[in-house]
């Protein structure tokens, strides 16, 4: 069992380098690190951590924030956001990104892939024959290469497609065998996956339109949370809009986002 001291090791590098909160959960970090430690010949966490501090960005540290990090999503998960996207933001963004014509959508805790690639069917969708006028590209992002890898690869079973209206299925998957199928080229096309700890600097030199920020701020504290939505109002454009888990919510005397519904806020027009 691990002990107090090697949890503590644990976890304040854990808050340092990603803002992740373990307090408290030092049975679940047991759980999920003991058989890792055992299967790559590890005497102990001190000697694992060892080298995942030598080296903050290898494989060791990778390794921890994979196990760490749970990723549990669906297609469709949270569809009043989809549907919101798809009745309100996006109309409004077609007339006032007309001249342009450039839509900047970021998915910042993507997970295995369902949340940006529902996000491009809905693109899809909404502006039709038009669609290939516009770059509507969605920057998907995680913490955890391994699910980037499965997202990257777009390989679901048969029953994690289903909550997808029926044409999308068709349009957007391809079956490879009995159970599983395939996001086609055309859907990956639309989608730029990418591994990013949302406590570095956002890197994004133009404003954002949308960001889906979705089931990932309940890893932070108070503390951490208000400074990343902070950051996040800095760079999204004026009028645009901020999706939170539909459990989550955003403390507004902390922020300066404007609540619109329950988990949608904006930033103001300005």
């Amino acid at each position: 069992m691990i002990t107090e001291q090697e949890f503590q090791r644990i976890a304040v590098f854990v808050k340092n380098q990603y803002g992740i909160n373990l307090a408290g959960k030092q049975i679940l970090v047991n759980g999920r690190l003991k058989n890792y430690l055992l299967r790559n010949g590890y005497s102990g966490y001190d000697e694992y951590m060892s080298k995942v501090e030598a080296d903050p960005f290898g494989e060791a540290a990778r390794s921890l924030v994979n196990a760490l990090t749970t990723n549990h999503t669906y297609f469709m998960r949270e569809f009043e956001h989809f549907e919101y996207m798809r009745r309100v933001i996006l109309p409004q963004l077609k007339a006032s990104e007309a001249a342009t014509r450039d839509l900047r959508i970021w998915s910042a805790a993507s997970s295995t892939g369902e949340e940006p690639y529902t996000i491009a069917m809905v693109l899809k969708d909404f502006f039709g024959m038009e669609h290939r006028l516009w770059d509507t590209k969605v920057l998907a992002t995680d913490l955890s290469t391994k699910v980037l890898q499965h997202a990257q690869r777009g390989v679901y079973l048969g029953e994690q497609i289903e909550p997808l209206p029926e044409k999308w299925r068709r349009r957007y998957f391809k079956q490879i065998n009995e159970l599983e199928y395939q996001v086609r080229q055309e859907l990956k096309d639309e989608v730029l996956f990418r591994q990013f700890n949302l406590m570095n600097p956002l890197p994004f030199r133009k404003p954002l339109h949308i960001v889906f920020l979705r089931n990932v701020m309940i890893y932070f504290d108070e503390k951490t949370k208000l400074a990343l939505l902070n950051r996040i109002y800095d760079k999204i454009a004026p009028g645009g809009y901020l999706f939170v888990g539909t459990t989550e919510s955003v403390d507004r005397r902390g922020t300066p986002f404007q609540y619109i519904e329950p988990s949608i806020y904006r930033k103001e027009k300005g």
